[in-house]
């Protein structure tokens, strides 16, 4: 520990003697000065033994020395230290008094006791306790590191990490969940934290925060905690070797951080960033190699493509998976036309991934929300939180970028895609864009909004099947304004607003701008007539009742809608055309 008045006291060499304040000799001492000022407040920094002969203040004035004593005490000096047998034999009666009555440690030093010899002694024990901290730093950087490299991973280091601070430590993965703690009982600690974590992980790495009743008021970097009748001093430091932050490690104490436990703060840092952060090499021979499996598993070859597998994703293909196709449309509700299966053959795409898949473009401001950072970027959101979730229950996950959007296989009924499900409903919550399958006012996802088709349950044989089904809802999902449709929602709700499209409105205006024009010269109401006809399947007298005109009225106006069109209202084709052209057209129902 730094070197403490109680410490100077017991030096032999010293001799010094205390002459007020003995009850606060325990505290430390970052340094000894000395000056002779009147007012040497404006050359302190808090913390200093400080050194006189009072050569330069009326030591026997009760006034000034009450005002001196009070106003080192107010810059945060510890001691006072009082050369005997310079200019005063013995410490003044007034400064004497004025020590007691402020607390200030007075110290007398004997004229044998240069202040140098002080000066040097404070040096020596803060030299000291520095090479103890670092000799400490390095065994604890040496005992996490055998932890870390250890059978049981980032869990053995955290139990190294909280006995090395006395305190807890806990984990938490991309998504800003709880993967590991120490010891059992801080989990429960740790989940209280999630807001804080949210708030750390919005920001560009690396960052920390302190958070937690135990933090210093005014201490630079402390915040004020969620939980406030928690007392422990917690602090969130980010993971990760770039802007994105990978992980949280939070470790919580009675007390800030000591110099030796600062250090091993930073060791686990490095070696918990060095776990969850793989090197870009891997990632891009990983992304290659999932690309491979999948384009051999689209083109009908799934012997090969468990073969190429392997360990990595082998497991992945012995049971049911999903099939997900997630993108960032452009333009909101604009069609869209279908991508094709990735090729066969390698392509430009596959050599080089997609930037966008792997890395997260942060926010310049430290204090965006959690909201905004996902917009920046849903895509990689999509991923971590997905790759997190599988990482929790070992599950093996293949995620293959391709151009704009993002291909994963992921076991059914598995953790990664309830993951996938969850944060769809979490962002339509926080969005307000939720929409019904049977609501058709329902808005398509604009520029910035994720959406997702997920197809049904399927096996490396089916495959393709599973890729168009993915592809079938994620269209699906671009019309009815959803994040996330499963090909087994595809069929629910109305097929009207799926014909919320340009081309489609297009079609429908053509089709009917005849009859618009009849009725704009107020000759009669056939688009009227002729909605009321089809949707009473060609009742005359049920239509010409919900008109209020006579059945041979409607009858002349629908061999009017026939010659106008020139089409035969008897074909079922010619009648279904124009029902949809009717709904594509109808107020409200556009998206």
């Amino acid at each position: 520990m730094p070197p403490t008045l109680a410490s100077l006291v017991r030096h032999p060499g010293l001799k010094l003697s205390v002459l007020a304040g003995e009850d606060r000799l325990e505290t430390p001492v970052r340094w000894a000065h000395v000056s002779e000022l009147a007012d040497p407040v404006p050359y302190m920094e808090g913390g200093e033994l400080l050194l006189i002969t009072a050569m330069q203040i009326e030591a026997d004035d009760p006034e000034e020395m009450s005002r001196y004593v009070r106003r080192l005490v107010g810059a945060g000096v510890v001691g006072l230290g009082f050369a005997l047998g310079v200019k005063y034999a013995e410490v003044p009666p007034a400064l004497a008094a004025a020590a007691k009555e402020e607390g200030l440690p007075l110290i007398g030093v004997p004229r044998p006791t240069p202040f140098i010899a002080i000066s040097k002694a404070v040096s020596a024990a803060i030299a000291a306790d520095q090479y103890r901290a670092v000799t400490a730093g390095f065994e604890a950087q040496r005992e996490l590191t055998r932890a870390a490299i250890g059978a049981e991973g980032p869990t053995a280091l955290l139990a190294r990490l909280a006995a090395h601070l006395d305190g807890w430590a806990a984990l938490y993965d991309a998504s800003g969940s709880v993967v590991a703690a120490a010891p059992d009982w801080a989990a429960r600690r740790a989940a209280r934290l999630t807001a804080d974590v949210e708030r750390l992980r919005s920001r560009p790495g690396p960052a920390s925060i302190v958070v937690g009743g135990g933090c210093a008021a005014g201490a630079a970097g402390a915040e004020p905690a969620e939980d406030t009748a928690v007392a422990d001093r917690v602090e969130l430091q980010s993971l990760g070797t770039g802007r994105r932050t990978r992980g949280v490690l939070a470790v919580g104490t009675g007390a800030p951080l000591g110099t030796a436990k600062r250090y091993a703060v930073h060791s686990a840092v490095a070696l918990l960033t060095l776990t969850t952060e793989r090197s870009r090499a891997l990632q891009d021979a990983e992304q290659r190699l999932g690309g491979a499996v999948l384009r051999m598993l689209l083109a009908g070859e799934p012997d090969h493509a468990r073969a190429v597998a392997g360990r990595l994703y082998g497991g992945l293909l012995d049971a049911p998976f999903r099939m997900l196709v997630a993108e960032v449309p452009s333009g909101g509700g604009a069609a869209q036309q279908p991508h094709a299966a990735p090729s066969a053959a390698p392509s430009a795409a596959d050599e080089a991934p997609t930037e966008a898949a792997t890395t997260t473009t942060a926010s310049t401001s430290a204090g965006t929300a959690a909201g905004e950072a996902e917009a920046c970027d849903p895509l990689a959101t999509l991923i971590d939180i997905m790759e997190a979730a599988a990482a929790r229950t070992g599950e093996s996950v293949l995620v293959v970028p391709d151009g704009g959007r993002l291909i994963v296989l992921a076991p059914d009924g598995g953790a990664a895609v309830m993951a996938c499900a969850e944060h769809a409903r979490t962002v339509e919550g926080r969005r307000g864009t939720k929409a019904r399958p049977r609501d058709r006012t329902a808005a398509a996802p604009s520029g910035d909004e994720l959406v997702i088709g997920l197809s049904a349950p399927a096996g490396p044989i089916a495959a393709a099947a599973a890729y168009r089904q993915a592809e079938q809802a994620l269209s699906v999902a671009r019309r009815r304004g959803r994040m996330l449709v499963e090909h087994e929602q595809v069929a629910a709700g109305s097929v009207l607003p799926l014909l919320a499209d340009d081309a489609v409105r297009a079609f429908a205006d053509g089709m009917l701008r005849a009859l618009h024009e009849h009725d704009a010269t107020g000759r009669g109401d056939l688009v009227a007539s002729l909605r009321a006809w089809l949707s009473r399947h060609g009742q005359w007298d049920a239509a010409a009742a919900d008109l209020g005109v006579h059945r041979h009225t409607l009858r002349y106006r629908m061999r009017r809608v026939e010659e106008i069109l020139g089409r035969s209202l008897d074909d079922p084709d010619v009648r279904m055309e124009l029902w949809l052209a009717l709904k594509a057209t109808a107020s409200g129902t556009s998206a």
